[in-house]
């Protein structure tokens, strides 16, 4: 009886005991984040441990993995002090270094301008070269890209806001770079802010709608994407945009997903698809706003997902779209791959 007594005492205790919670890693991550946008003194010591990406005036540092391939520049804090010390620098450069993010081992990852250092020495001492974000974006694996475009936005943002607008003043960062606090009046913090963008892809049941700017690559064409005006939705910028571009009235809008976009400026990119009337898709093409814009066949599209690399000087012209990662491409593959089922249908 009395070991009976035991046993039962021993399941009592256990049931009552507190409930234990189990903090995933995304969660970990976040709230480590947040303490080092908040805590200067946590954020200047993780710049000890952390990882650093380069860039020297907003072109990020890549290497070569393999033909074709590149990679960011990952260095580690002495790493960066070596380098900078090798290139001049008394070290204290290292404090201007952004926070990005964090690593799935907790390790916080930061981004880093050197452009007042020789960019030669700088890459030579890293074994990289430094390469214009345009040109990165179709050399990076997917799953780079996002964090380097992330960085440059928030390099670029502290270099052209340097001065409150409302007072004039300098401004002065946190360590974490996720603010700048006005200098006069430390009421006014200023945050990076990114413009809204909707960016659709047109389709009339069997074809879909492109375009290009004169300013594109010879042969790109890409989906509609225009800024929103103050006070309008999303919708109401998707339907206006196509109207003043291409002189269509759009009938449905249906969401994809979203993108930050470092060109020109930090947008937020809101993908959508949007059909028309078969019976009206004459197009009236704005040519102040677009070089050319036309409906493709799926077989025309098709043919422009094969082109893996952008178009060599002397090669035959040829139509080719957006690098894989970016939001236009994904919203064009997804009308590719639905169209292709539907027509396989009996």
């Amino acid at each position: 009886m009395a070991a009976v007594l035991r046993t039962l005492g021993i399941l009592l205790s256990t049931n009552h005991r507190a409930p234990t919670r189990c903090c995933s890693g995304f969660v970990s991550r976040m709230r480590l984040l947040n303490r080092l946008k908040e805590d200067n003194e946590s954020c200047a010591a993780a710049l000890q441990t952390g990882l650093f990406f380069l860039f020297h005036r907003l072109s990020p540092l890549l290497h070569r993995v393999h033909a074709g391939t590149f990679r960011p520049v990952l260095l580690s804090c002495s790493d960066l002090q070596s380098v900078l010390q090798r290139s001049g620098s008394d070290g204290s450069l290292l404090k201007e270094s952004v926070l990005i993010g964090c690593s799935e081992q907790n390790q916080a990852q930061f981004c880093l301008d050197v452009g007042d250092l020789d960019q030669l020495v700088v890459a030579e001492a890293c074994r990289g070269a430094f390469v214009d974000l345009r040109k990165a974006f179709f050399l990076l694996p997917a799953a780079d890209s996002p964090l380097v475009a992330k960085a440059q936005a928030l390099l670029r943002w502290h270099q052209t806001n340097g001065f409150c607008s409302a007072t004039g003043q300098p401004t002065v960062r946190n360590q974490a770079g996720s603010h700048r606090v006005c200098s006069t009046n430390k009421s006014i913090i200023h945050y990076p802010k990114m413009s809204p963008v909707v960016i659709a892809l047109l389709s009339d049941g069997k074809r879909c709608l492109l375009g290009r700017q004169a300013s594109f690559p010879p042969g790109l064409y890409s989906a509609l994407a225009g800024f929103c005006d103050m006070g309008e939705t999303l919708e109401e910028a998707l339907c206006r945009e196509v109207a003043e571009e291409v002189g269509l009235e759009v009938r449905s809008v249906s969401y994809s997903s979203s993108q930050h976009w470092p060109f020109p400026h930090s947008s937020f990119m809101v993908g959508c698809h949007a059909t028309v009337s078969p019976a009206h898709t004459q197009l009236d093409v704005d040519r102040s706003e677009l070089e050319d814009a036309r409906w493709f066949s799926l077989e025309e599209i098709s043919s422009a997902l094969q082109v893996k690399t952008p178009p060599r000087k002397g090669d035959p012209p040829t139509v080719w779209l957006p690098p894989r990662h970016a939001l236009a491409n994904q919203l064009i593959t997804e009308w590719w791959d639905r169209q292709r089922r539907s027509e396989a249908l009996p």
